[in-house]
């Protein structure tokens, strides 16, 4: 009889199993009874296949052929995020009818952005999970509701959320980090601040969820977006949904 003499690489097994979830996370995930999702980023990558890029450059083209150059600084004009054109647009002509057209151009190309959007790992059976045990769900995001709802449609989530959608509208100062979605959802679904999570991957959402009250846990897809959300005061910090579904099966 030979004797098998195969030995398993500790360092192997180290890096087979699921890195530890950080500190406080546990105790978050106890205590939401209601859950706030950013929609960007947490649930998929909106831009993943249609480029965020361009859409920027698309809308700082349109406002050129208007006539209207001088609007945006240079820093505006080389943005690689459209939300940044429509916001300082706004800045200089709130609730103006040019705003209400670009705001309706972007949210367009998100529609466009939808089909090919990627869903970030994890996200959908911890969304099902964190619903099949008792929490509640609700989006509070700055891109536009309509494209929230095409993208939920799209991988059978939105009767995890319905109706509780709530996103970019005309006020476009109610943008994060303005707490206002955030206070919207809570208000609708009669919930305290400290019965509720923010999962947010910006730091525009942790200073949304600060001025309201709400626990957060910032989620980056690398370790320089999670540097970022630390630096913006964030304590708990995944640059993973695994750990957080883990806790929720837990």
């Amino acid at each position: 009889m030979t004797s098998d003499t195969t030995q398993t690489d500790p360092v192997a097994v180290r890096a087979a199993r699921p890195a530890p979830a950080p500190d406080g996370l546990r105790d978050l995930v106890a205590r939401a009874r209601v859950v706030l999702w950013d929609f960007d980023g947490p649930i998929c990558r909106l831009f993943a296949g249609h480029s965020a890029e361009r859409v920027a450059r698309d809308l700082v083209q349109w406002l050129e052929g208007r006539g209207l150059h001088g609007l945006l600084t240079d820093t505006e004009r080389e943005t690689l995020d459209p939300q940044v054109v429509l916001r300082a647009v706004d800045r200089r002509h709130p609730r103006s009818d040019l705003v209400a057209e670009l705001e309706e151009r972007l949210t367009q190309e998100e529609l466009r952005a939808t089909a090919s959007a990627m869903p970030t790992a994890y996200a959908d059976p911890l969304i099902r999970t964190w619903t099949a045990v008792g929490s509640r769900m609700a989006i509070t995001t700055n891109n536009s509701p309509r494209v929230v709802r095409t993208y939920l449609e799209s991988r059978g989530l939105a009767g995890c959320f319905h109706p509780h959608v709530y996103g970019r509208t005309q006020e476009l100062h109610h943008l994060k980090p303005d707490p206002y979605c955030l206070g919207r959802a809570l208000n609708a679904m009669g919930a305290a601040p400290a019965a509720a999570l923010m999962i947010g991957d910006a730091p525009t959402d942790h200073e949304a969820a600060r001025r309201a009250g709400v626990p957060f846990l910032g989620y980056a897809s690398d370790e320089h977006k999670a540097a970022l959300l630390r630096s913006a005061g964030a304590d708990a910090v995944v640059t993973s949904l695994e750990p957080l579904l883990r806790e929720v099966r837990g």
